[in-house]
């Protein structure tokens, strides 16, 4: 196992777009961002849920506190391939992630109740998850990811996510990133990953182009579409955003 302990701490605001105000923000941020290293790609995941479904519905409850267990990969990965083990954590507005690294194979046989070659902190706090939810995979959520970070502060991450598609059958990264559509192919997922306060250039984009922050959730509005209570939209074809 190759293993990375990784650890983040920051505020994260989600924003609808019209696929202008898209082009109006491209256009706004480029004097203060630049592409980040691999500015474009696919994130695929896989959210772990009780039978259930206690966790997404606690979630769309807006607790002070909230968590959830996924694993994530960038592009379909093979066996040998890394992905990402995530606990995932929200108290009062802030984000907090922890995360170890595993082949796909072997975060596959963890989650289904297999043992680690060796242990860290996180994976203990991954362990303690597991056994207090008794969690298995529910749903697979894909998206194509355009990304940059700031310039003069490369915390700042601004990111535009299209073609998120979700699905509950083959519920393995292992298994390819189609799915049927969670948003309409018009619309894109502005994410603003910020460590601190907005800077005054982009809280005056936003303000220009009258760009809201929303409360959105990937696998929630998922959720909701399986449940009935969201509409529901064709399967995933292929898209590519041309730059303004």
């Amino acid at each position: 196992m190759s293993e990375i302990q990784c650890s983040f701490q920051r505020i994260e605001k989600k924003y609808l777009l019209t696929y202008s105000q898209y082009q109006a923000m491209k256009r706004g941020m480029a004097p203060y961002v630049k592409p980040d290293a691999y500015s474009n790609y696919t994130i695929c995941n896989v959210y772990f849920d009780t039978e259930d479904y206690q966790l997404i519905r606690t979630s769309l409850e807006k607790p002070v506190y909230k968590e959830k267990l996924r694993v994530r990969s960038y592009g379909v990965p093979g066996n040998r391939d890394t992905v990402f083990v995530e606990l995932k954590k929200k108290y009062d507005g802030v984000v907090y992630k922890r995360r170890i690294t595993l082949e796909a194979q072997e975060a596959a046989r963890y989650l289904a109740g297999g043992k680690l070659p060796s242990e860290s902190q996180i994976s203990h706090e991954i362990d303690w998850f597991m056994k207090s939810y008794h969690p298995v995979p529910k749903a697979f959520i894909g998206y194509d990811r355009e990304a940059y970070a700031g310039r003069e502060n490369p915390e700042l991450r601004v990111t535009f996510d299209t073609n998120l598609r979700g699905r509950n059958t083959d519920v393995d990264l292992r298994a390819g990133d189609y799915g049927q559509l969670i948003l309409p192919e018009d619309t894109v997922l502005m994410e603003l990953k910020i460590p601190g306060s907005a800077p005054m250039w982009l809280a005056r984009l936003l303000s220009e182009n009258q760009i809201f922050a929303a409360s959105f959730s990937k696998y929630g509005t998922w959720y909701k579409q399986q449940m009935g209570a969201a509409p529901r939209y064709g399967d995933y074809r292929p898209r590519i955003l041309h730059s303004a």
